[in-house]
């Protein structure tokens, strides 16, 4: 019975997890890296486009801090997620199916975050 049990856990230990898209850490970092030079050369176009209030030295330095983020997971599967996550964005923005809006949401999040207490909420005019 005692034995059964190991055997179940051995097994489920050295289950083996089907990739996204690489088959290692060096081809999720491959495709991060040319993700990055793809939002780097579109960095110009779309402030043009959206006739956005920063220039293009600011929004390159802004896709660097996003990737920057980022820069601490090792895990292939997770680098493959949010390089997905990425190229859907970067369709988006190329497209124009994004507004004006949407892209300097990423610029105002700097912003100070509202207060968790009572007071904090009370004198910024924020619901309890």
């Amino acid at each position: 019975m005692a034995s059964a049990a190991a055997t179940r856990a051995a097994a489920g230990a050295s289950k083996v997890v089907k990739p996204v898209f690489s088959r290692d850490l060096d081809e999720a970092k491959r495709r991060a890296r040319d993700l990055y030079r793809a939002w780097y050369r579109e960095v110009p176009t779309t402030v043009a486009t959206f006739q956005l209030d920063i220039n293009t030295r600011q929004g390159r330095d802004k896709v660097r801090e996003m990737f920057d983020r980022n820069k601490h997971v090792t895990d292939p599967r997770v680098v493959d997620m949010l390089v997905i996550k990425g190229k859907l964005e970067l369709q988006e923005t190329i497209h124009v199916w994004k507004q004006k809006t949407h892209i300097m949401r990423y610029f105002h999040e700097t912003e100070e975050p509202r207060g968790t207490d009572f007071l904090s909420k009370f004198y910024g005019g924020h619901d309890p």
